[in-house]
């Protein structure tokens, strides 16, 4: 039995050696490759990958030698199959020509559309303006601005004020009311040019004589004619009433109001010490806000003038704006 076991262990390792020597020359048949250069010659073998490094790749040919082959002197296609290889693609990449088809590819640029903002809805002008709160403040500021105007253009051109800013206050057309009333000419008051005429003859000392000349006769005396020698009482004259200047009137539209106008005209209400000839005139300021009494201009300044007023004995400064003065009068302080 031992005999036999020892021949049959032969004969298996005899085979077994011949099975591998088989498998050898099959293998490496296998294992060999064809490489086709850039000059058109082919090379046959095994690639050894770990030599693979920027100088090129070495290759162990059927014959049993190893020989390095730069990169360079490989096909495109050789060099495509390297690139798919993950160790192999950075050092293969740069000898791969790009044709003109990838290289369109590779460069095209990829237009993005930006995001845009969507336009709000078109409507009219007044429309925008009421939908926004910066539109309805302008719009109100401006209609407020047109009233205002027609204020002052009444004023400017004596018209009615009530008649001027209602008219103004119509919307849409108000507007064209300011400018209406300012084209036409300043209404001029009936007796203002006769009143002011009688002011300056009376400056110049006209007298004016006015009074009852006729005496009354006591009705007990009778017919003078008839008691002659009889009584008689005895009636003084009454004394005339003293006479005072009519007042002058300076109105708006006739006059400008100014701090130019207001010193020239009344010089003499400035100082503390009246002239005789101004010691019982007074100033009556017709304004917007009422009307104001006063003897004496305490300060005037480029826009508005303060006014010495006496109110239950004591005496206060009251400021009174050029723009609201409608009217000046002066008189004679005893004087209707």
């Amino acid at each position: 039995m031992e005999g036999i076991c020892y021949g049959d262990c032969r004969v298996r390792k005899f085979w077994f050696i011949l099975i591998m020597a088989f498998w050898a020359l099959v293998t490496g048949n296998v294992w060999a490759d064809n490489f086709t250069l850039a000059t058109g010659e082919t090379v046959s073998g095994e690639p050894l990958w770990s030599s693979a490094n920027d100088q090129g790749l070495q290759i162990k040919t059927t014959d049993g030698k190893y020989e390095r082959i730069p990169w360079v002197n490989f096909s495109q296609e050789d060099l495509k199959k390297f690139k798919e290889t993950p160790k192999l693609a950075p050092l293969v990449e740069p000898y791969i020509e790009v044709t003109q088809e990838e290289r369109i590819k590779k460069t095209a640029v990829e237009v993005k559309q930006p995001p845009r903002i969507e336009l709000p809805a078109k409507k009219s002008f007044f429309a925008s303006m009421l939908s926004s709160g910066p539109g309805l403040v302008l719009l109100l500021l401006v209609y407020a601005a047109t009233i205002y105007a027609g204020y002052e253009v009444a004023i400017f051109r004596a018209q009615p004020v009530p008649l001027v800013a209602g008219l103004s206050a119509i919307p849409f057309v108000g507007v064209l009311a300011p400018i209406v009333f300012l084209s036409m000419p300043t209404r001029m008051q009936k007796g203002g040019a006769e009143a002011e005429a009688a002011a300056e003859a009376a400056a110049a000392g006209a007298p004016a004589v006015a009074g009852e000349a006729a005496e009354a006769v006591n009705p007990m005396q009778g017919d003078p004619a008839q008691q002659a020698g009889g009584l008689k009482l005895h009636h003084e004259p009454e004394a005339a009433k003293p006479q005072h200047a009519p007042p002058t009137v300076y109105q708006r539209g006739q006059f400008t109001f100014n701090k130019r106008f207001l010193e020239t005209k009344f010089a003499g209400f400035f100082s503390v010490v009246r002239r005789e000839a101004e010691k019982d005139m007074v100033l009556i300021f017709k304004t917007a806000r009422g009307e104001y009494h006063g003897q004496r201009i305490s300060r005037i300044a480029a826009n508005d003038l303060h006014l010495e007023v006496h109110r239950g004995g004591a005496t206060e400064e009251v400021l009174i704006p050029f723009t609201e003065i409608k009217e000046i009068i002066v008189k004679h302080k005893d004087a209707p």
